[in-house]
């Protein structure tokens, strides 16, 4: 699957990987839903972490569609009461 980190670039990673990324996804969800702006910081980053670490960078030549689409790491707080709502960014991993 291919994860976009918008201003940063895309990161091949193993299907394996869908359900941890669906897990950081709601726990980000849940920071902002509880309005815990100290918790969405560390979260978020967790979850950005979690993409490079885990993920193979793309060239800026390769043009390959998204799966998902992250927002960029500077992403305020109040910014992110709009992204992450609900379900979040990442559906849940096929059973």
């Amino acid at each position: 699957m291919i994860v976009r980190v918008m201003s940063e670039g895309q990161y091949r990673l193993d299907e394996g990987h869908h359900q941890k990324l669906d897990e950081l996804d709601d726990l980000v969800v849940a920071r902002v839903e509880a309005g815990d702006e100290n918790g969405y910081t560390t979260a978020f980053s967790e979850l950005l972490s979690y993409v490079r670490e885990n993920g193979e960078p793309l060239g800026p030549d390769d043009l390959e569609g998204s799966d998902f689409m992250l927002p960029p790491a500077d992403l305020s707080f109040e910014e992110a009461a709009n992204e992450f709502t609900g379900e979040g960014l990442i559906p849940d991993a096929p059973a």
